[in-house]
């Protein structure tokens, strides 16, 4: 590779540092071409990015962005980067369904934000609720205080027409 394409490899890694809100590096050593491109194809599903390149451009890249410092103790051997975006817990449980079935794709570190994490934290990284249950829950317990709201109101209303025909009732009688 000549200086002007090392030049473009080391952009393309700061655009996608500069615009990720988490990095994953895996370890992808013994994983045949077809799995790794059924991994890319259910990352994209989940609009993550699963890129390769040599760790000495990653590293340069880092130096530059000043972003994820940790991430450099481990860049080494075979080292697969996935940039995610939202779906942090959707890349998690890919990588962790992945590892669990083939003691393979290993997770070295990542970070989510401006948090590290190490290999040993995957479980509970897969763990983590996706960005639409978050919302979800918010809503319902937004929605849980109005709707018994409603049913208290509902229940006066019906208990003052019950009232009321009852003195109807001993009104005609």
């Amino acid at each position: 590779m000549n200086k002007n394409e090392k030049a473009e490899v080391i952009s393309e890694i700061l655009g996608l540092l500069n615009n990720t809100a988490s990095v994953f590096l895996i370890d992808y050593k013994g994983i045949k071409v077809e799995d790794i491109s059924k991994l890319r194809r259910e990352f994209l599903k989940e609009g993550v990015q699963y890129k390769v390149f040599k760790n000495t451009y990653f590293k340069r890249a880092l130096d530059e962005s000043g972003k994820f410092p940790q991430l450099a103790d481990h860049l080494k051997g075979m080292t697969g980067f996935v940039f995610s975006g939202e779906s942090v817990s959707a890349t998690a449980k890919i990588i962790k369904k992945y590892f669990d079935d083939k003691q393979k794709f290993a997770l070295k570190a990542c970070y989510i934000e401006s948090q590290f994490f190490s290999a040993d934290k995957l479980d509970e990284l897969s763990k983590l609720p996706s960005k639409a249950e978050i919302m979800a829950g918010i809503l319902g317990s937004i929605d849980a205080p109005i709707t018994g709201i409603v049913g208290a109101i509902n229940a006066v209303m019906r208990d003052l027409a019950s009232i009321i025909d009852e003195i109807a009732k001993k009104k005609a009688a």
